[in-house]
């Protein structure tokens, strides 16, 4: 039924479209629309420009101004651009007033990621969380436009008639398919939860962060698997436990799905059973994009996150990966940029603010394998704080060590 609501097709160009706030000012914008940007790329759309307005309040309408919509206008007829993506989320009639004025496809950043998701969903278990999502979101949407949607309705018995709407019969397919959906994620979170319980009392550790920062290539370090990895945002939607020994000390350990801001909240609730391995877990693992000139945003927002879903008070070790591709500064000060934020070398940023964290963190190179012996003893150390408390009559010196 995915393949039903994919919106996007590949290949398409599309113009980027965001505002300047209360919330973001010109320089947060231009680093959301980056973020955007390398979103539509990797929906395979072709990004060819980008349109911002500064606004007080978002304009009912457009959402935009009218004269921005009609500049908007100009340059995609101009052009022949196939799709216009917004930053934040329209309204269902913003949505539709857009669509009517521009005459092209409309969407959002969350209808955007949801696409992206659809597009990455490979289990039976994902499928049914992502098509969930997108039913929630399309539902107070439907309009005439949705036609493509399933007749699984028709013949006598049914409450359909000849004077009918279309689009009332559409809304009555997906408030049966979300019912449908729900029940079946119940029947799924419940498996999982029996799962979970099944793999025994070991220490479970949990891999968190946004998306792309290295999380799977991590787990296949640690467990000497081989989990799908890739320089794409979201590529991996499964939860997947490996069950992984270090010094003689077995624990479990699970990847999760990359977190990212103003992630949709049909979403969270539809990924609810992937997120319970996060708010389960005894340790987790914060991974962070070190080389991301954005990062310090990046930890926050996934700190807040899970502060949301109720993990924000786990034993936590942030692990700042991706150090082979840290820019250090140049050592002539003539050569910096003073328009550009400071940036600290390596060893300036751990006696920084990283320092005063009431967190353990640690600077590793999963892909070059830089600092992992360090990191392997960290990890070590934390679950076996925790495996004395849960068997205290274990020998210790069993656990000898990384």
């Amino acid at each position: 039924m995915i393949e039903n609501l994919k919106i996007l097709q590949a290949q398409q160009t599309a113009v980027l479209v965001g505002v300047i706030d209360k919330r973001q000012d010109a320089g947060m914008l231009e680093e959301y629309l980056d973020e955007l940007a390398f979103l539509a790329t990797t929906a395979k759309l072709i990004p060819v420009k980008r349109f911002f307005q500064k606004l007080d309040h978002p304009d009912p309408r457009f959402y935009i101004g009218s004269g921005k919509a009609h500049e908007i206008k100009k340059y995609l007829d101009e052009n022949k651009v196939d799709v216009v993506i917004f930053d934040d989320e329209l309204s269902p009639s913003q949505q539709r007033n857009l669509e009517k004025e521009f005459q092209r496809k409309v969407v959002d950043r969350n209808l955007l990621i949801l696409d992206i998701f659809a597009d990455r969903a490979r289990t039976s278990h994902a499928r049914t969380q992502v098509e969930l999502a997108r039913y929630q979101y399309l539902l107070p949407r439907l309009t005439g436009m949705w036609t493509h949607l399933e007749r699984q309705r028709g013949g006598t018995g049914t409450r359909g008639g000849a004077g009918e709407k279309e689009i009332e019969t559409d809304r009555r397919i997906v408030r049966d398919r979300i019912s449908l959906l729900k029940e079946e994620l119940k029947h799924i979170d419940k498996q999982m939860a029996t799962q979970r319980k099944g793999r025994g009392e070991l220490v479970r550790v949990a891999l968190v962060g946004y998306t792309n920062v290295g999380k799977s290539t991590i787990m296949n370090l640690l467990s000497k698997s081989n989990v799908f990895a890739e320089n794409k945002l979201f590529a991996t939607l499964d939860t997947t436990v490996r069950k992984v020994v270090v010094g003689n000390l077995p624990f479990l350990l699970s990847d999760t799905v990359g977190f990212i801001r103003k992630l949709p909240t049909q979403l969270v609730e539809s990924f609810k059973s992937t997120l319970d391995e996060t708010r389960e877990a005894d340790i987790l693992l914060h991974v962070v994009d070190i080389s991301h000139p954005n990062f310090e945003d990046q930890l926050k927002v996934v700190s807040e996150t899970l502060a949301e879903i109720g993990a924000g008070d786990k034993r936590t070790i942030l692990v700042f990966n991706k150090i082979d591709a840290y820019r250090e500064p140049p050592k002539d000060e003539h050569l910096l940029d003073p328009t550009k934020k400071q940036v600290l070398t390596l060893k300036e940023l751990e006696k920084s603010w990283m320092s005063k964290l009431q967190k353990q963190c640690i600077f590793i190179s999963a892909t070059d394998k830089e600092n992992i012996d360090a990191f392997r003893a960290m990890i070590f150390e934390e679950v076996k704080a925790i495996h004395t408390k849960r068997y205290p009559y274990d020998k210790l010196e069993y656990w000898g060590g990384v």
